[in-house]
């Protein structure tokens, strides 16, 4: 009990002098502060880019390879081979992935379409997308309310829908649109089923070629083949039409007439009857020889026309997440320099603390006080210094965290144990740069101290 009596003593006198010099304690304790606010700050930004790239993870979906056409519009089109003809991306190229390649889980069709829907007196642009069920499975999306295509719907090309939440919001609002139409372009749609809620970022969808889940209209492929478009159809038409029309589909010059408009041009640039099939396979260590397998099928199905490429989204977040943890320990150690500055910062004050109270460190020297009640005295001093900057920081942190988030729309995560890393690294400061003038101090000779002017 006497024990404790007397270091609370030591410490009393230690808070008494950090109060009599508060504001040289204030002005020593900014390091500390704005070091404790930097690395909470910094590491809220990584914890955020953290979690960006897991949840584009979950939208691109797990061990997801994607599979993409080239169109002849694109920059890419002279990597075409001249004179030969390529079906381009269909059906056909899906199946044969599920019924050959052993290491393939499920593979997802997709056609998309922009179009017009209608009810009652509201009209919206939309997206209208012809997929299967593995759609769903691959990207983990549940449906909130209703059912899936059937078997038969998807066989028979029916005219069903399941639609996304913003899509039932706008034109349905607080009623149930199970079993109610929607006109998309010229097709009247019965809705089956509403998509789970699902936000996407801007970046998911630009880079990774991620679907905003909740602005779309979701039909069978066959469906979407039957009644919307299918590229790769030729009608009557439009092979009177290639008598003067000068395109080309696969490396193969085809005439056309110089009667030309937009939909046309689209046509001919792009002659796939797919948009995107996305293949998911059963471990991630087969991503890379997978996704190697699919495109050498498909150069074999295309004659050789490199009209597609094969992206592995969860390579590329990998890489992604890689420079930015390189980022983030480049401004997490600039950060952590702070500290260190700080540090020093409670070194000088205390050395020059010591030399200012040579007298009192005699007096009390003299009077009985242990060397070991001085070194606790003042390695007391600088902890409350440090541990009152951490707190502070903390709180600046928190703030900026905050500040940041919502004035450059980053993503920032304030977790539990920055603020403990960083809280720990202040107090440990504290005690590493306090414990030298701590030690000066009970060197000192009691009768030189007495004697010190």
């Amino acid at each position: 009990m006497k024990f404790i009596e007397k270091y609370l003593h030591n410490l009393n006198l230690a808070l008494e002098a950090v109060i009599d010099n508060r504001f040289r304690s204030m002005l020593t304790a900014l390091g500390i502060i704005f070091g404790v606010a930097a690395v909470i700050a910094m590491l809220a930004i990584g914890n955020g880019a953290r979690q960006e790239i897991l949840d584009q993870m979950k939208m691109v979906g797990v061990n997801n390879i994607i599979i993409r056409p080239i169109h002849a519009e694109d920059d890419r089109r002279d990597e075409l081979s001249e004179g030969r003809f390529s079906p381009g991306l269909t059906l056909q190229d899906v199946e044969s992935i599920s019924r050959i390649v052993p290491t393939v889980r499920r593979s997802s069709p997709e056609v998309q379409i922009s179009a017009y829907a209608m009810k009652g007196t509201i009209r919206r642009p939309v997206r209208v997308a012809g997929i299967t069920p593995e759609y769903f499975e691959v990207f983990s999306l549940d449906l909130a309310r209703g059912s899936m295509f059937t078997q038969q719907q998807l066989k028979d090309g029916a005219p069903v829908a399941i639609i996304g939440n913003n899509i039932r919001a706008i034109f349905f609002g607080n009623t149930d649109p199970i079993g109610r139409q929607i006109k998309a372009g010229n097709n009247w749609l019965t809705v089956i089923g509403v998509v789970e809620d699902r936000m996407v970022t801007d970046d998911a969808v630009e880079n990774l070629g991620v679907s905003e889940f909740n602005n779309v209209i979701y039909t069978p492929v066959q469906t979407m083949l039957l009644r919307f478009r299918d590229r790769s159809a030729v009608s009557i038409t439009e092979i009177q039409q290639t008598r003067t029309r000068g395109g080309r589909r696969g490396g193969v010059v085809v005439a056309s007439s110089s009667n030309n408009d937009n939909d046309d041009d689209e046509r001919y640039a792009n002659y796939h009857q797919l948009d995107r099939v996305v293949v998911q396979v059963d471990e991630s260590s087969q991503l890379t020889p997978t996704a190697d397998v699919i495109r050498r099928m498909l150069e074999r199905r295309h004659n050789q026309v490199e009209d597609f490429e094969v992206i592995i989204p969860e390579l590329l977040l990998e890489q992604e997440q890689r420079t930015r943890d390189i980022f983030n320990i480049v401004l997490g150690a600039i950060a952590g320099i702070s500290l260190i500055v700080g540090g020093i910062g409670i070194m000088n004050i205390m050395l020059a603390s010591v030399i200012e109270r040579t007298r009192e460190i005699g007096v009390r020297l003299a009077v009985g006080a242990k060397k070991t009640d001085v070194v606790f005295q003042f390695l007391s001093e600088s902890i409350l210094i440090s541990v009152a900057g951490g707190i502070l920081g903390v709180f600046l942190g928190i703030g900026l965290s905050r500040g940041i988030m919502q004035f450059t729309d980053i993503l920032t995560i304030v977790s539990i144990s920055s603020v403990l890393i960083s809280f720990g690294v202040a107090a440990a400061v504290g005690i590493l740069f306090g414990y030298m003038p701590a030690k000066k101090a009970a060197e000192k000779d009691p009768v030189a101290s007495l004697r010190y002017e």
